[in-house]
C-alpha cells in the first residue's frame, strides 16, 4: 500500500537495533486518513474470506482492528495481555515472548466471545519476529474457530515472524513489507 509506505518513509523514524518508530502516524498518534484507507484495504484483501470476527492483542492493534471491523461490518475482539480482575470464566490463553518490551506475557481471551463457528481475521500493527501473531493463531486453534487470514500494517520481512505464520499455511497480507533497514533509509519489498 504506497500510501502507508509513503508515511514510513516521511514521517518514519529508523532506530538502533531495527526499531521502526511511526508513533507520530500509526501506533501512538493516530492518522484517522490512514486508518480508513488500511481499513478499506483490509477488507479488500480478504473481502471473500466470509469473516464474522475480527481478533487483535491490546494496544496498538486495536484502533486498526476497530476501523477494518466497521468495513466487513464485524465486532473486534482484542487479547488482554494479562488476567484482569473484569474478564471472567474460561479463558483461552498462549504465553507470547515480547521482543520489544523483552518479557513474557500470557494473552487471554474470554471463551464465551470466540467460538468454533467464527470465522476470524487477526490483525495487528506489525509482524516481526511474530510471537504476538503466533500467539492470537493459538488461541483461534483452541477454539476451534476458522483463520481467514492476518493482516498487518507493517511487516519487517528481513525478520523471522512473516515466514514462521507462512509456514504454517497461514494467509498473511501486509500493507507494506520493509524489506531491510540501513541507517535512515528504509526499503520496501
Amino acid at each position: 500500500m504506497k500510501y502507508l509506505e509513503n508515511m514510513i518513509r516521511e514521517k518514519g523514524e529508523v532506530r538502533p537495533g531495527g526499531i521502526v518508530k511511526v508513533d507520530s502516524f500509526l501506533n501512538h498518534l493516530l492518522d484517522y486518513e490512514l486508518y480508513r484507507e488500511m481499513g478499506k484495504e483490509f477488507k479488500r484483501l480478504f473481502d471473500g474470506e466470509a469473516v464474522n470476527k475480527i481478533l487483535t492483542v491490546e494496544a496498538s492493534g486495536i484502533g486498526i482492528a476497530c476501523v477494518a471491523a466497521q468495513y466487513f461490518e464485524v465486532p473486534v475482539l482484542f487479547a488482554k495481555k494479562h488476567k484482569t480482575s473484569n474478564i471472567d470464566g474460561e479463558l483461552y490463553s498462549a504465553s507470547v515472548h515480547s521482543f520489544t518490551h523483552g518479557n513474557d506475557y500470557k494473552m487471554v481471551v474470554a471463551k464465551k466471545y470466540l467460538l468454533p463457528t467464527d470465522r476470524v481475521l487477526i490483525i495487528d500493527d506489525f509482524l516481526a519476529n511474530g510471537q504476538a501473531m503466533l500467539g492470537m493463531i493459538n488461541i483461534v486453534e483452541q477454539a476451534g474457530a476458522h483463520l481467514c487470514g492476518c493482516g498487518v500494517a507493517v511487516e519487517k520481512a528481513f525478520q523471522q515472524g512473516g515466514e514462521l505464520v507462512r509456514q504454517r499455511g497461514v494467509r498473511v497480507e501486509a500493507l507494506a513489507r520493509i524489506k531491510s533497514i540501513d541507517e535512515d533509509k528504509i526499503s520496501f519489498c
